[in-house]
């Protein structure tokens, strides 16, 4: 089997510590959260962007951060040359297909700023955990999930576009992995609306019970219209954030991908476990916005006990690459450990899947 993993001395200098020494103008495509969080680390690194731009059908004469927000044809107009950094997210063909034809055209880099946490994914914060990246790597049960691994530290190291573009698995990978003709009941932690839920009937034919774990009060609500009306499956919504002990938290609830127990957050919610459940489950999915590791901890009866098939996202925080595959095997090593991740833009959708051997 081939080895994808770069060892440190192979990596150079990473992404922010190029764009520190960059001689040219730095601007950013995209406007919102993920350029404010990439303006805050430039910061750090003593580096300013010269301009901000949006696709034609947003530039409404905005202004961002004190400047006024341009075409990609002003900005060519503007600067002779210059470097693109993507400041927004998708996995929506029709907006990730012309991201790839400008990359072609113009140095482009897509930077890796973790969705959750300050731990930023650099040179250095990757030489300090080589070894246990490579302890992780190690524990992956087939070449794809390596390759993706290998990819995914290149991609986050250096934020260039073709490694994100070789970690990509197929649409219909899960159906190799899981055993969804024998699944009938599911814990969805991260539920969201039901979108999830709804998967999980359509690709379950005894699919039973679905113990749905949204805090959200706006997603929440509309989970619960959902759960009322489908009737292929009994789906009971579950308002509260899964944790690893009963409590309650500040979060701040965003309606999306944002929401998230944090200690800044203007709502408080209930915190609980999924062993608080008492479910006889055959499939757990987590993916709650960088509580993944607290997630589980309040599995650990219930996994030990029914031993479910897990989806566990490895996305939020700079450490999930190697810290949620060496949790799982510590505790539970009869389980066979793959990665997968779906096409998007930056690296989101990467799944870890825990699957009895």
């Amino acid at each position: 089997m081939n080895d994808f993993l770069p060892t440190p001395a192979e990596c150079g200098a990473d992404l922010w510590e190029f764009l520190a020494a960059a001689e040219k103008p730095i601007v950013l495509y995209g406007m919102g959260d993920g350029a404010d969080k990439i303006l805050a680390v430039l910061a750090r690194y003593g580096v300013a962007a010269a301009d901000f731009f949006a696709s034609d059908g947003f530039v409404r004469g905005q202004v961002f951060h004190g400047k006024t927000v341009l075409s990609y044809a002003q900005v060519c107009e503007k600067h002779d040359d210059f470097i693109i950094l993507l400041a927004f997210g998708s996995a929506l063909p029709n907006v990730l297909e012309p991201i790839y034809r400008l990359s072609e055209s113009r140095e482009l880099y897509v930077p890796d700023v973790p969705v959750s946490g300050e731990t930023l994914f650099t040179r250095k914060f990757y030489a300090a955990n080589y070894e246990k990246f490579r302890a992780a790597y190690d524990l992956l049960a087939d070449e794809e999930s390596k390759q993706i691994f290998g990819e995914l530290i290149r991609y986050k190291l250096s934020g260039k576009i073709e490694h994100l573009r070789r970690a990509v698995s197929a649409p219909d990978c899960e159906k190799h992995l899981l055993a969804f003709e024998r699944y009938e009941t599911f814990v969805d932690a991260g539920a969201y609306v039901g979108d999830t839920a709804r998967k999980f009937i359509a690709d379950c034919p005894h699919a039973k019970k679905i113990y749905a774990v949204e805090p959200d009060g706006r997603s929440f609500k509309k989970l619960a219209a959902y759960a009322e009306s489908e009737t292929s499956a009994k789906v009971i919504p579950c308002p509260f954030c899964a944790w690893s002990a009963a409590g309650s938290a500040a979060f701040t609830a965003a309606g999306n991908r944002n929401s998230a127990a944090k200690p800044n957050g203007g709502k408080t919610v209930e915190l609980n476990t999924v062993d608080s459940l008492s479910a006889d489950t055959d499939y757990i999915k987590y993916d709650v916005e960088g509580a993944e590791k607290e997630a589980l901890l309040g599995s650990v009866e219930t996994i030990g006990r029914c031993k479910p098939d897990l989806l566990v996202s490895a996305y939020h925080r700079s450490e999930d690459l190697f810290a949620l595959p060496l949790w799982l095997h510590e505790h539970f090593p009869f389980y066979k450990l793959y990665l997968r991740r779906f096409e998007s833009l930056p690296a989101w959708d990467i799944n870890l899947y825990a699957v009895k051997g």
